[in-house]
């Protein structure tokens, strides 16, 4: 990952983005929740719980996943999920 990479700042309007309500979401383009929608639908829960571990992380890349919000350990546990599965040749199991 290059550090302008890190260094890149949302262009959400989170302001908006905040003051969305249940009625001014537009949601044309999505399907209907019917009945055959909660028939296919499956609960998943994480098989495991998670490991803790110490890590030694550079600085700037951890103040980044912090700027993030307090959830900063599942995004960084998410991170590493979605590397791993872009180089399958490792073996893990998911959760």
């Amino acid at each position: 990952m290059k550090e302008s990479d890190m260094n890149s700042t949302s262009e959400t309007d989170w302001n908006m983005v905040d003051s969305l309500t249940d009625e001014t979401i537009d949601r044309t383009e999505l399907p209907p929740l019917d009945d055959s929608f909660f028939a296919r639908a499956r609960w998943r829960m994480p098989e495991k719980k998670p490991v803790p571990v110490t890590i030694h992380i550079d600085p700037d890349l951890l103040a980044w996943f912090k700027s993030q919000g307090s959830e900063y350990e599942q995004r960084m546990n998410a991170a590493l999920r979605i590397y791993a599965q872009a180089h399958k040749d490792m073996s893990f199991s998911s959760a």
